[in-house]
């Protein structure tokens, strides 16, 4: 028997689990409402003004299923509506843009009605043909036009037209992530000649040009400098679960892109903004100081990492594996560097992730034993105190992750670690083309750092998986097999138990070194109010507002 899904009654708003900052460094002075946790002023929100949000980089992709990067995720997760709203602290799946659905027994057929009244910026009807275009092209790629097939949708197989307001997806074998994934950006609608687009005409320069129904529009874009986020007066389909309803509060938000630490916080600390995502967790002191409120909501997923990529033969003994984690000390990592929103990692996956298992036994710092697997594996000190075997020193590369958190320091500190033990770690800077393709590379780049951020099971398989992210370079059949079994089981609990059994053996094989649980963390002035993240932090404009 199906079970089905009936639209939840209106309801208020959950208060947000971590927030950001507005800033006027482009806006001026923004009309400003207040939010309810912080400030004085007005409790009730006030329509209009400009927002100057400081964005750390610039995007690279609006293609929804490319879109994971944070920079792009902002904008799509703004210019979008999904099929269904992930609650951000319950993670109930409510209605959006779907008023109910139905899932068949194995997760096999899944039948969404629409709501009848949603356009596109450009007018065009949001209906059950382009809701099928949307997930036809997200579920089986268009070769053609480059698209890629979103690591959020498993086993996709067609798509069925009903009627306007119906449509009914089919799959090759159970996808109980499925209705998950249609929460989240990787899934963003966008308008049937979005979807006729190229892969590189998503790219810098093209977001005037993608087409979605979400509350604001990208409505002019300087590449690598600025874009402007205007409201749409007409949009009235917000998720009925949220106490606003109607077009956006602001009537704009200008997103300056300011790499350089000093600027970026300068910049907030001194009132010329508003907003910023991307505070160091060496300035939160000050960022504190200077009154603004600091949001450090947790990405729920794969936690901040090193890959250890085990065809590579320098390591492909397990033995260097469990030296190289016994041999990091995590712990010194996360006091020394970070604050405590960057708790220490005790898994793949971090304790706020659904599926978490304690794996802390396997990651224990215990520089003795690092020293005698070493010596067991047959690498001996040479007169350098580097480790070598058959003439080749026991030296690994890793490159600065951009995207992560302070990864120089991180793996900086990490190298000094590991040179106690004889190992020598070669932190790497390079331009993102030479890092694109050597990240690729297992003799290049035998460890990598990385995380991925997704309230579902299946981001486990997002981040390992040979034919999605596969940050491993693996080519375990056996790892495949488990991370399959987490995306196609039906049984909840056996998908639960699937993850836990992915876990297990990545920390029995000693293929990943996890860090910390990775926050994204926003500073926020007290006068910019209904600050809201989506469930993996990324920000939500939609209820902000100022109040100076």
């Amino acid at each position: 028997m199906a079970h089905q899904h009936s639209p939840l009654s209106p309801r208020r708003a959950i208060a947000p689990i971590a927030t950001i900052a507005a800033v006027a460094l482009l806006a001026g002075c923004a009309a400003s409402p207040a939010d309810s946790d912080s400030g004085s002023g007005s409790d009730e929100p006030v329509t209009g003004g400009t927002l100057t949000y400081l964005e750390y980089q610039p995007h690279t992709s609006l293609y929804p299923p490319a879109a994971g990067f944070y920079p792009n995720g902002a904008l799509v997760n703004n210019i979008t509506d999904r099929l269904t709203w992930q609650d951000p602290k319950t993670l109930e799946i409510e209605p959006w843009i779907a008023t109910d659905w139905e899932v068949n027994d194995d997760d096999t057929r899944y039948t969404f009605n629409l709501r009848d009244d949603v356009t596109f910026s450009d007018g065009t009807p949001l209906d059950a043909a382009v809701v099928a275009k949307n997930f036809d092209t997200y579920g089986l790629g268009n070769t053609a036009l480059n698209l890629t097939i979103s690591e959020a949708v498993n086993n996709y197989a067609s798509s069925e037209v009903v009627d306007e307001d119906t449509v009914v997806f089919n799959f090759s074998a159970p996808a109980p992530g499925f209705l998950q994934a249609t929460s989240t950006i990787n899934s963003g609608l966008v308008s049937s000649e979005t979807l006729d687009r190229k892969l590189e005409d998503f790219g810098a320069g093209s977001g005037t040009e993608i087409i979605g129904s979400g509350p604001y529009t990208i409505s002019a874009e300087t590449i690598g400098t600025d874009l402007t986020l205007t409201a749409r007066d007409d949009y009235d389909w917000a998720p009925p679960s949220l106490e606003h309803q109607g077009r956006a509060y602001l009537d704009a938000i200008n997103i300056v892109i300011t790499p350089e630490d000093s600027v970026r916080i300068g910049a907030l600390t001194s009132g010329q903004a508003d907003y910023a995502r991307y505070v160091q967790a060496f300035d939160e002191p000050q960022v504190e100081a200077a009154g603004i409120t600091i949001y450090a909501p947790q990405t729920r997923g794969v936690n901040n990492s090193l890959s250890i990529r085990f065809t590579n033969p320098l390591v492909s003994d397990i033995r260097v594996r469990q030296a190289l984690i016994a041999g990091i000390n995590r712990q010194e990592i996360v006091d020394t560097i970070f604050t405590a929103n960057y708790p220490l990692a005790t898994s793949s996956l971090s304790q706020s992730a659904l599926g978490y298992k304690d794996e802390s036994e396997s990651l224990s710092y215990d520089p003795d034993t690092a020293n005698e697997l070493l010596d067991d594996a047959g690498w001996s000190l040479n007169s350098d105190d580097v480790r070598e075997k058959d003439g080749q020193e026991l030296s690994l590369d890793v490159y600065v992750a951009a995207a992560q958190p302070l990864s120089k320091q991180t793996l900086e500190l990490a190298s000094q670690q590991l040179a106690e033990i004889g190992v020598k770690l070669n932190v790497l800077e390079a331009d993102s083309a030479t890092y694109t393709a050597d990240i690729k590379d297992p003799l290049k780049t035998p460890l990598y750092h990385s995380m991925v951020g997704r309230a579902d099971l299946d981001v486990i398989k997002s981040q390992y998986y040979t034919k999605n992210r596969n940050t491993l370079l693996s080519n375990d059949a056996t790892l495949d097999g488990l991370l399959e079994d987490v995306a196609s089981e039906s049984d909840p609990d056996a998908r639960l138990a699937a993850s836990a059994a992915v876990q297990d053996y990545l920390a029995a094989n000693a293929y990943v070194i996890p860090l910390f649980e990775e926050p994204q963390v926003y500073g926020a002035a007290s006068y910019v109010k209904g600050v809201k993240f989506e469930s993996v932090a990324r920000p939500l404009f939609y209820d902000v507002w100022l109040d100076k």
